[in-house]
């Protein structure tokens, strides 16, 4: 038995006083009405109605359980019409995933845009550069960058980078440039120890995709903090445009190995599947992918960077 039905049927044969009438109400024959009021008597082990050919009166347990049953049929309204309206309206805590730096330098804006136009939505934004599983850890939408591993999520693609090798200019007089993928054994090249190939850095060479073993002083976890050490001077970073673009385009760091930079990495938002996406995941994936739009900012006058 239906348990939130029987109560239905209860309240309304007590409001319409009578069970034709509350069948009438309720679109249901009037032997289904006596048949569920029945069984729900029998599953309390008491009745709820006194009824004579006249008149119908409530029991005591009549007039408790239906003060209860009114709470709760309403309670469940308000549950349906609350989901509902996340389905259709942007509102609540909306929790976001992204890489540090690419958060750090490349979503405050679009946070900020985003806050102004949809105020019923709480951001709850989460920056850090492990993989994290969404449904885990309760996060609506993450920002991923890369190849994409989990077929259970949706992706929309928001942009690309590309990675180039760089180095502040004081390096390359002490030590010299580079000139082929193979000259990196001879280098000071600092790593990134998140990714599995930390120890080797990959290359486009006669067409083909080529991994080169390397090694060096420094390993961390934050990419800034990579971007600074090789701008000090202390060594090779193989970094994604996003992050060295500005020393890039003052000088601070020179690119290195331009003709084997390898084709770029997109940049998704990536969501839960599910039948219904809430209006504030949607609103929010479809303003990244208008504000990301075009090529990548971070690549705009990057003259080793060819756009197709």
């Amino acid at each position: 038995m239906d348990r939130l039905t029987a109560m239905r049927v209860f309240v309304t044969v007590v409001d319409e006083d009578g069970f034709t009438a509350a069948a009438r109400k309720l679109r249901l024959s009037k032997s289904a009405v006596s048949t569920l009021m029945r069984d729900l008597e029998a599953k309390l082990g008491t009745a709820l109605l006194n009824r004579t050919t006249r008149r119908m009166s409530l029991t005591e347990a009549g007039v408790r359980f239906k003060a209860r049953a009114e709470q709760i049929l309403a309670d469940v309204e308000e549950a349906e019409r609350e989901a509902t309206a996340l389905t259709h309206r942007p509102r609540g805590l909306l929790r976001v995933s992204a890489g540090v730096s690419f958060g750090i330098r490349h979503l405050g804006r679009t946070l900020a845009d985003f806050a102004r136009l949809y105020p019923d939505v709480t951001i709850d934004l989460s920056l850090t550069d492990r993989f994290i599983d969404l449904v885990d850890e309760g996060v609506d939408v993450a920002i991923r960058i890369g190849r994409l591993t989990d077929s259970t999520l949706i992706a929309r693609r928001l942009s690309y980078t590309h990675r180039i090798v760089c180095a502040a200019p004081g390096y390359l007089e002490k030590h010299g440039r580079p000139e082929r993928p193979e000259d990196l054994s001879q280098h000071n090249c600092l790593g990134y120890n998140l990714l599995t190939s930390g120890d080797s850095w990959r290359f486009l060479v006669n067409g083909a995709e080529t991994e080169v073993a390397v090694k060096g002083s420094l390993s961390t976890n934050n990419g800034d903090l990579l971007r600074e050490a090789a701008a000090q001077g202390l060594g090779l970073y193989y970094a994604p445009t996003f992050i060295v673009h500005e020393d890039l385009r003052s000088g601070r760091l020179a690119p290195l190995l331009e003709s084997h930079v390898l084709p770029p990495l997109d940049i998704h938002a990536v969501f839960p599947a599910s039948r219904f996406v809430s209006a504030k995941v949607r609103s929010f994936v479809d303003h990244l992918v208008g504000h990301f739009a075009g090529p990548p900012r971070w690549e705009i006058g990057l003259s080793f960077i060819v756009h197709k």
